[in-house]
């Protein structure tokens, strides 16, 4: 554990969530962490939505729902291009596509995952079989390693990430809750800014070095949290049939 005077030599990367809020812009790449909403920070995406950004290309595991997680963006159709596994749980989502509003490239879950990591570790790509023999593999580069053939598929980066994290210290080392931790830690990796939402931040040095997933060197900022609105739509809320 770091000694308290070292708070005082490291640089705090909190910040306001309007001062975060200035870092987002019409046109932008935006990579969003989370699973069906649990784990996508929505502050962050509140304030997406609050300062009226556009023509969004969003790189997510999934759409989340109509009103939860990166679905929100979805819903009120700020974004134009979309990279995800599957868009199921938001039927807005497949609306705006087979009406040509949506741009939505396929990658299957796993491939994706590693395409972010890549990107995220400073990889050009990597290879994959997942796909060959049906029309995934067209326009793809092929090569073949010891007598096997594999697809090159490119990393992906973003121009700013977006992630939720249970705890964090003022440097950006970061805590995750259990499930909620999914894809925030490839997502944390891969953008040229990366945003963790937190709900509880502590001072430099206070945080078991065991425990830290992500690595204060891969965020840029860090914003307070108000509170997460993951809710599953298939629960009966109490007290209702």
């Amino acid at each position: 554990m770091l000694s308290n005077t070292n708070e005082t030599t490291l640089k705090t990367k909190l910040i306001t969530m309007e001062e975060a809020a200035a870092l987002f812009y019409d046109g932008m790449s935006l990579m969003v962490g989370g699973f069906g909403g649990v784990g996508a920070p929505p502050g962050l995406i509140n304030a997406i939505l609050d300062q009226n950004i556009k023509d969004i290309f969003m790189i997510s595991n999934d759409t989340g729902f109509p009103w939860i997680g990166p679905g929100k963006l979805i819903t009120e159709k700020r974004i134009s291009r979309l990279i995800a596994s599957h868009i199921g749980s938001n039927p807005e989502a497949g609306k705006q596509m087979h009406g040509g509003e949506l741009a939505v490239e396929f990658i299957p879950q796993g491939t994706l995952a590693e395409k972010i990591r890549a990107g995220g570790m400073g990889l050009g790509g990597i290879l994959v079989d997942v796909g060959l023999g049906t029309v995934v593999e067209s326009g793809k580069q092929k090569v073949d390693i010891n007598s096997a053939t594999y697809m090159v598929e490119p990393a992906l980066t973003a121009d700013v990430s977006i992630v939720y994290a249970q705890k964090a210290d003022t440097y950006g080392n970061l805590v995750y809750d259990k499930s909620a931790r999914n894809t925030n830690p490839l997502v944390a990796m891969a953008g040229n800014i990366t945003i963790a939402e937190v709900e509880e931040i502590v001072p430099a040095g206070e945080l078991d070095p065991e425990c830290i997933i992500t690595p204060g060197v891969f965020v840029d900022y860090i914003v307070q949290s108000k509170g997460v609105d993951w809710e599953w739509v298939w629960e009966l809320k109490q007290g209702t049939e």
